[in-house]
């Protein structure tokens, strides 16, 4: 059954449905701005959330801010929300519809990013981590819980359950490498992700990805193909 449902291929209302599907060494290209484009993910695990760890990794040239992860609820349009500005650098971190702000180094020219964050209700600390580099660590929404049954997607940000999407905030350019866990990562599980190595998210997973496109997005073959090793696997 799981091999079937590996292979499957399905069409539906215009959308390309995948079932659970290795997407290693591909990228979904967002060629150009849009109020439509997107990529909704399918988590394995669909209850509430106390902890999390969101790991990507994404290129482009846009000169204004884009949504980058986009996890909204039936309560909250953005209960997880990652969002990158360009002028002046910086990633904000919205949990429960608040955001928290950081400001990053400027890009020495146009490359890949790579970047993962975490964060704990227990605790309120959030962590993130940019091309391997830890930020200084900020305390935010202590004691709030993400609510259960998420619409998560790369490509637009929710300002509602699922929809009501503004072309300004869209993202233009490629994604890969999407994991999402409902835990705080190890070190040495961040430290795996940033020098590619094996791994396996347990909410989202790149290397077991289901996966609904829709509007103008490509599935390619990345031209700087992540080469996995090891044998850690990190569910």
């Amino acid at each position: 059954m799981e091999k079937i449902l590996l292979l499957l291929l399905l069409l539906v209302s215009g959308s390309e449905v995948m079932a659970y599907r290795a997407m290693d060494g591909k990228v979904f290209l967002f060629p150009e701005q849009t109020a439509y484009s997107y990529v909704r993910l399918m988590p394995q695990r669909n209850g509430r959330l106390d902890a999390f760890t969101v790991c990507l990794r994404f290129y482009t040239t846009l000169t204004r801010y884009y949504s980058l992860f986009s996890l909204s609820t039936r309560y909250k349009c953005n209960d997880l929300l990652l969002f990158g500005y360009p002028n002046p650098p910086r990633i904000s971190l919205s949990v429960g519809n608040r955001d928290l702000y950081f400001d990053i180094e400027k890009e020495q020219g146009i490359e890949w990013r790579s970047i993962c964050v975490s964060w704990q209700s227990s605790t309120g600390v959030v962590v993130l981590w940019i091309n391997g580099k830890p930020y200084p660590r900020k305390v935010f929404q202590k004691g709030y819980r993400i609510n259960a049954r998420p619409i998560i997607m790369i490509g637009q940000d929710q300002d509602s359950y699922g929809g009501r999407f503004d072309a300004g905030q869209s993202f233009v350019g490629e994604i890969a490498d999407v994991y999402m866990w409902d835990r705080v990562l190890s070190n040495q599980c961040i430290s795996d992700f940033f020098n590619r190595k094996r791994i396996n998210g347990n909410v989202i997973s790149w290397r077991s990805l289901g996966w609904y496109a829709y509007g103008k997005v490509n599935r390619l073959q990345n031209l700087c193909p992540v080469n996995y090793y090891g044998s850690d696997i990190h569910k």
